[in-house]
């Protein structure tokens, strides 16, 4: 058994507890918050045993395997730091901090500790991008030319949502545009050339951008996220002889259709059971009943990665966190 702590009672924390009934030999024994009030009310409609108002004072349980930190992103380095500086397993929530520095400290930490860190990329951790992404490698489609994704939503935001403030890590990229940078980088690795542009809010972080990824392989990844627009959320893989349809949302996809030149299109099914979240936490758990203190899916290396070019990115669109 697998005994979990949460750490964050919002909203998708309460859809992680969800799912986490879906996953055999996982147990939710405990909550953190920075109120005592907030993890009561969570672990009662959760079912977890006992509930904290401090995360250090979750951390320090002894009773827990692992903790799932689901706090908004910017709160992300503080607690991650706070649950392995404690010894526990850590399963962070996407993107993984709001830079690469602070990034790279948590995974240096993780490292010297000798404990298991992850990002909740789930998308990576779903069985049918798994197996679309095996498919690609075996040569379904040829050599992959482009890539596409999008990742808008409508708002709008007020002033004072977390979406439009600097100093919660506002703005669509960290939060939206991780997804289709994520699917882009899982399917054709780090790009040699990076273009971005971005409308900025009056706050000064991005809320239309666009962003394109040039190959020397000579293929592109066409990608882009918003919170002024309710975008399609599809995606779509195309190579040489055939082509990859994802449809809404394309990071947790319940089906999709193979194109392969000369053959009918084929549709793909997932199981729909659950939001998706389940698939991490297996991982979580395949992992350290393995004695793996990161990844195969999600490595420490890939994690990295994305975040730089999250960073270009920003760079590039003038926002600047700081």
């Amino acid at each position: 058994m697998t005994r979990w702590g949460i750490l964050s009672t919002g909203h998708i924390a309460g859809r992680f507890a969800e799912d986490l009934r879906l996953v055999p030999g996982a147990e939710l024994v405990a909550v953190g918050s920075r109120t005592i009030g907030s993890a009561e009310e969570f672990a009662g409609r959760h079912g977890a045993d006992r509930a904290y108002g401090s995360w250090a004072e979750l951390a320090a349980d002894d009773g827990l395997d692992a903790i799932y930190v689901a706090t908004p992103h910017a709160a992300h380095h503080e607690a991650a730091r706070i649950c392995l500086e404690a010894g526990r397993a850590v399963l962070l929530e996407k993107p993984f901090t709001l830079d690469l520095a602070t990034s790279t400290e948590l995974v240096e930490l993780a490292r010297a500790r000798g404990v298991f860190l992850m990002e909740a990329m789930w998308m990576r951790c779903n069985p049918l991008i798994l197996r679309l992404v095996e498919l690609v490698r075996a040569g379904a489609i040829g050599e992959v030319t482009s890539v596409r994704a999008d990742f808008g939503v409508a708002g709008p935001f007020p002033p004072e949502h977390r979406m439009r403030n600097p100093a919660l890590g506002g703005g669509a990229l960290l939060d939206l545009g991780v997804y289709p940078v994520s699917l882009a980088h899982l399917l054709l690795g780090v790009p040699q050339h990076v273009q971005a542009w971005a409308k900025l809010s009056p706050e000064g972080v991005d809320e239309n951008t666009g962003i394109v990824f040039g190959y020397d392989s000579g293929a592109v990844a066409t990608l882009g996220c918003g919170m002024v627009g309710a975008t399609p959320l599809t995606a779509a893989i195309t190579g040489t002889t055939g082509r990859i349809e994802l449809p809404e949302p394309f990071f947790r996809p319940g089906s999709a259709v193979l194109h392969r030149a000369g053959a009918e299109p084929e549709t793909l099914t997932d199981d729909p059971a659950g939001g998706g979240y389940q698939y991490e936490a297996a991982e979580v758990q395949r992992c350290l009943a393995a004695g793996l203190t990161e990844s195969p899916l999600v490595p420490h290396a890939v994690t990295l990665e994305v975040m730089a070019l999250l960073d270009g990115i920003r760079g590039r669109i003038g926002v600047d966190y700081a």
